[in-house]
């Protein structure tokens, strides 16, 4: 990943990549602060972000608390709630109107939120392999169970990384140095011990996504996304199931006329990176045609 640049949204010290021109791109990653799985960040897009450059004037952003950008300035910053306000925050920071944006896993929860919330800024939303979007429950935790021991060590990533994909090709030696140097920053690992050690997942994480999750979705069954939207899966996703991408699309069909939905066969969670050229491609199809 090239042309990394640092930027204050409303106090916190956010990274993002920028590079191309055109029409404006916004690359959402997955995961949440203090995640002692994987250390998820701007990087992940590293297989996409040259490419897509080709066409689009594309930013990917590091969420709150998330790779190099700031931890949340308070307990009660802990949500998701939050990341969704710090991402409408680096939007309004940048001037960035008429923006179609990309979120992965827990990346497509902001992005649906600001389509819904903010449209006036939003061209088109591309939700990628979404448990924490979609209804209904995931399999992280059986697929999770048992990791190797340390975690957040760099073989430790790599079997997270492998046990979320179908195949092994785009879990590239940069990708896992990238992770790895992350979670070994001071402030992860102090988002760690707020997140597990101090009980912020359980008792603040979860419980406010669970009721964030019900009001998104019925926002979405009663009034639609209102901007042209996509839905990409993998067919052999092992955590956010076709089952869950199929009633996500279902509810958005219901009231979004320009919605459309692509299964990527051989492809896990990490569509993007399993099939990167295919889903470039993809989105510059869909998003030209927005």
């Amino acid at each position: 990943m090239t042309n990394e640049k640092f930027v204050d949204v409303g106090g916190i010290r956010t990274r993002y990549f920028e590079k191309g021109d055109g029409d404006i791109l916004a690359l959402f990653h997955g995961g949440h602060f203090g995640s002692h799985d994987s250390a998820d960040s701007a990087d992940d897009w590293g297989l996409n972000f040259d490419g897509l450059a080709r066409w689009f004037h594309v930013y990917a952003v590091d969420k709150l608390g998330q790779g190099y950008t700031d931890n949340p300035r308070s307990d009660a910053d802990y949500t998701m709630a939050a990341v969704v306000q710090h991402a409408y925050g680096f939007l309004q920071t940048l001037g960035l109107r008429n923006v179609s944006l990309i979120g992965h896993s827990r990346g497509a929860y902001p992005v649906a939120r600001l389509t819904l919330e903010h449209p006036e800024l939003i061209r088109s939303c591309i939700v990628v392999d979404s448990n924490t979007l979609a209804p209904g429950v995931g399999r992280n935790e059986i697929v999770m169970a048992n990791p190797p021991l340390p975690r957040l060590t760099k073989e430790s990533q790599r079997w997270v990384f492998q046990k979320y994909s179908h195949g092994f090709d785009h879990i590239t030696e940069e990708w896992l140095e990238a992770a790895t140097r992350i979670a070994a920053l001071p402030k992860y690992q102090q988002a760690v011990t707020k997140m597990e050690a101090e009980g912020l997942r359980t008792t603040r994480f979860l419980p406010q996504l669970a009721r964030q999750k019900e009001e998104t979705l019925a926002w979405i069954r009663d009034g639609g996304m209102k901007k042209p939207t996509l839905v990409i899966w993998g067919y052999n996703d092992p955590t956010a199931t076709l089952a869950q991408g199929l009633a996500l699309f279902d509810l958005i069909t219901a009231r979004t006329p320009k919605a459309q939905l692509h299964i990527f066969n051989q492809a896990g969670h990490f569509t993007y990176r399993e099939h990167p050229k295919a889903f470039n491609e993809l989105i510059r199809c869909f998003v030209q045609e927005a």
